[in-house]
């Protein structure tokens, strides 16, 4: 018989001081059940590490996977590897498009990491090719993960084509600004463009070629320096709005001289305002839409990101929100 000291109630330890036996085996199963369990934890032996990782994505349009992997992937890998902290590195060269992925150690902040990655951009550019459109791009983000947020626009008063353009432009871009976002990509979009199609006939009869069309039409939209003038009191820099923006200054453009006489793309082709890629399409409840999947930085909370995001969206512009 246990004794308890006078006025004390013994609380809610009273039922175990009294049940010394039940109290045993309580503690006996308790025990039981923990080693039970510990048996069946799901330990690997290599379990999974977020690793500073990075990926560089170069386009090139029009260039084969041979043309992609001599010009642009193998003067970029000779770049990375000469970075330190580098742990691993892998590269993929398809139609127009080079993507180097760079796996860093643990013990690399990914904010150096992003700096010798950057620095190693431009240390190749002199090697590039002189008429690549765009340098490469990097994002902090393993593309073996998979998104943590899909988002999708969509809207009935805009075509999808100043949608993507929008999108891209403003709510993308605020997105990445998000702490622990890596990367946003975007799915189904229409990117405004002017599209040319040659009438092969008409070519043919005035004796030009699709190469000879193609060169006059980037030598004619050529955005680079024009010069100045330098006098005894003042400087003048010379600039001209030479970009063509429309499908009727296209039209006007004139590619080659016959007898004296221009001969415009509009007598050889179909010039119209549309989409730079006609095949791409996405829907969300059954209406055409842009669809950002958006990535995490390695090492960056899955919960904390999107509560982070869901924040910022009524932060957006009121012409972003409302479509």
């Amino acid at each position: 018989m246990q004794v308890l000291p006078p006025g004390s109630t013994g609380g809610p330890s009273r039922l175990f001081i009294l049940r010394p036996v039940a109290t045993t085996l309580l503690m006996a199963a308790i025990l039981l059940a923990g080693i039970i369990g510990y048996r069946f934890l799901p330990v690997a032996a290599l379990p999974e590490v977020d690793y500073p990782t990075i990926q560089v994505v170069t386009l090139y349009p029009g260039a084969s996977p041979d043309v992609m992997t001599s010009a642009i992937t193998a003067p970029l890998e000779r770049q990375f590897g000469q970075m330190s902290g580098l742990k691993q590195m892998s590269s993929q060269s398809s139609g127009g498009a080079s993507v180097v992925t760079l796996q860093f150690q643990l013990t690399l902040p990914l904010d150096v990491a992003e700096q010798e990655v950057q620095a190693a951009i431009n240390a190749a550019t002199n090697l590039l090719p002189s008429d690549l459109p765009n340098p490469p791009i990097y994002s902090k983000v393993n593309p073996a993960d998979p998104p943590i947020m899909t988002l999708a626009v969509t809207s009935n008063a805009m075509p999808m084509t100043q949608v993507e353009d929008m999108v891209e432009t403003r709510v993308a871009q605020k997105i990445s600004q998000v702490s622990g976002v890596g990367l946003v990509t975007l799915a189904g979009g229409q990117r405004p463009a002017v599209r040319v199609k040659l009438n092969a006939q008409a070519v043919a009869a005035l004796g030009l070629t699709s190469e000879t069309i193609r060169t006059a039409i980037t030598g004619a939209n050529v955005n680079s320096a024009k010069g100045s003038l330098d006098g005894p009191e003042r400087a003048v820099t010379l600039s001209a709005n030479d970009q063509m923006q429309s499908a009727d200054e296209y039209r006007r453009l004139i590619i080659a001289y016959q007898n004296g006489a221009p001969v415009r793309l509009g007598d050889v082709a179909t010039v119209e305002q549309g989409a730079e890629n006609s095949w791409l399409g996405a829907w969300a409840n059954q209406a055409p839409a842009i669809v950002m999947n958006v990535q995490r930085q390695p090492g960056a909370n899955i919960i904390a990101t999107a509560d982070s995001i869901r924040q910022m969206l009524p932060s957006l512009p009121k012409a972003c929100r409302n479509r």
